[in-house]
């Protein structure tokens, strides 16, 4: 399938979402307005480039949203799947405390339930039940930023779970409940 195709396949799935659930009330459990939010993206597995607004203060945008899927795509089955919009969210407003001009270098972002098997399978830091398969988590760095300093933004939101993994140079955020692992926020 053509890469134009899969994309409007993509945002017509999604506007199909938005009908029964709005967007804007997953985003942020309100009626709220998104604000803007420009997010700049570098698949690291990939070397795929991504920089795009996915909400403009009005609402969240289709295309947008389908783009960004498909970069966060399962890397080892190519499986594409909606990435939710309260993690998208998350990693907006750690990207505007850094500088939206930062690439955000994307280590996981959607992972099948098979790709997700094999790794918990080989290695006790994934979580079988991971929210990777549900399209709610983000593993990421910043090459400008210290670790530690993301870790503590990503902490000050508030949003979800913050995972920090010095040893392997990312932070994971999830729009789960609040909670941190692999250190102790002061």
């Amino acid at each position: 399938m053509k890469r134009r195709t899969f994309i409007k396949s993509v945002a017509g799935s999604l506007s199909a979402i938005a009908l029964n659930t709005p967007l804007n009330a997953m985003a942020s459990g309100s009626q709220e307005q998104p604000k803007y939010a420009p997010l700049k993206l570098h698949n690291l597995h990939t070397g795929e480039r991504l920089a795009i607004a996915y909400a403009d203060g009005t609402g969240y945008n289709a295309d947008a949203l389908a783009q960004i899927a498909h970069l966060l795509r399962d890397r080892r089955t190519k499986e594409v799947h909606p990435i939710d919009v309260r993690v998208l969210d998350f990693l907006s407003s750690i990207s505007q405390q850094i500088g939206t001009e930062k690439e955000i270098g994307i280590i996981s972002g959607y992972r099948s339930p098979k790709s997700n098997a094999k790794l918990a399978n080989s290695s006790n830091g994934v979580a079988k039940r991971s929210l990777h398969m549900q399209g709610k988590a983000i593993d990421f760095r910043v090459n400008e930023v210290k670790l530690s300093q993301l870790r503590d933004i990503a902490w000050q939101c508030q949003s979800g779970g913050v995972g920090y993994y010095p040893k392997d140079q990312f932070i994971h955020i999830d729009c789960g409940r609040t909670r941190f692992w692999g250190w102790h926020p002061s």
